[in-house]
């Protein structure tokens, strides 16, 4: 798939089929994450693959907006040690992940993490210290359906020199 038509085209997705996604393609997904863009090249992050229904019905149960994380096949949850720029790379790298899921034809949607009250109790089920920020967890699998909201126009977001609106 053409770079420019994976990003035009990607939405988030919440319903998912029970295809299991084979763990090539995570790990391809995966170490699209970990090239991401970082502050001075620290690479901050770690990746936690959930494929196991039971974690994942834990995930989705500690969460307030994504409860769906419990029907996806594959749940990414991505952490970063916290520095100064964390959550800039750590969604730098969840973008990567989103982008990389539908240049494999899957579906994928971002649950938040950073600032959330449910952060710390995910940290802890998943067993990293205490110096490591939760950025997101993010859902993968085979969609059931793909929504299509509508988007803002160009227009109406662009500006070239100055503000104008």
């Amino acid at each position: 798939m053409d770079a420019i038509e994976c990003l035009k085209t990607r939405r988030s997705v919440r319903s998912y089929t029970n295809q299991p996604v084979p763990r090539e393609v995570i790990e391809d997904i995966v170490d699209a994450g970990r090239l991401a863009a970082s502050a001075i090249n620290i690479q901050p992050w770690q990746f936690i693959v959930v494929t196991d229904s039971r974690m994942r019905q834990k995930l989705a149960d500690i969460t307030d907006h994504g409860k769906f994380i419990a029907d996806a096949p594959v749940c990414i949850v991505v952490f970063c040690e916290d520095c100064k720029y964390y959550l800039e790379d750590g969604s730098a790298a969840t973008q990567n992940i989103l982008n990389a899921a539908k240049a494999h034809g899957l579906g994928s949607c971002w649950i938040a993490g950073d600032k959330k009250p449910y952060a710390d109790q995910i940290r802890d089920l998943l067993g990293l210290p205490e110096n490591y920020k939760l950025i997101s967890l993010i859902t993968i699998g085979h969609a059931a359906s793909i929504p299509n909201p509508e988007k803002k126009t160009l227009s109406s977001v662009m500006h070239w020199e100055r503000f104008s609106g």
